[in-house]
């Protein structure tokens, strides 16, 4: 079986996130917000990680990215100089980097990369 990649854009960084759970078994509301926008989420991104005041250089990168998109309301898309996507990589290996209020990090994928690699190689059972 030939393995397609996805191209998602040039110096382009996927943060793949995953919704952040209460508790294990805890109903949802049924006055449940709707989902915040991709900027919203970037933004809050943003904001978590620009507090790491003590790392300059994580914190100068993301004063120079931008927002790209957002797919499926789990995938933030962020665009900027590969310098600069690649200090966002560094501080996910160094686990300096946070996710978004609300969510955690479930890893990151490179401009062209296999479809497995998008969804981190977990498969949702229905």
């Amino acid at each position: 079986m030939e393995k397609k990649g996805l191209a998602i854009a040039p110096h382009s960084l996927a943060v793949v996130l995953s919704r952040a759970s209460g508790h294990d078994g805890e109903e949802e509301s049924p006055l449940q917000q709707p989902p915040p926008s991709g900027y919203e989420v970037f933004a809050d991104f943003k904001g978590t990680n620009m507090r790491q005041f003590w790392n300059h250089a994580l914190t100068r990168a993301l004063t120079e990215v931008f927002f790209l998109g957002w797919i499926a309301e789990h995938v933030l898309l962020i665009h900027g100089r590969e310098v600069h996507l690649q200090v966002l990589r560094n501080g996910w290996t160094r686990r300096t980097l946070k996710p978004p209020p609300g969510f955690y990090i479930r890893c990151l994928v490179l401009p062209t990369a296999e479809l497995e690699t998008l969804t981190c190689g977990v498969t949702k059972v229905p």
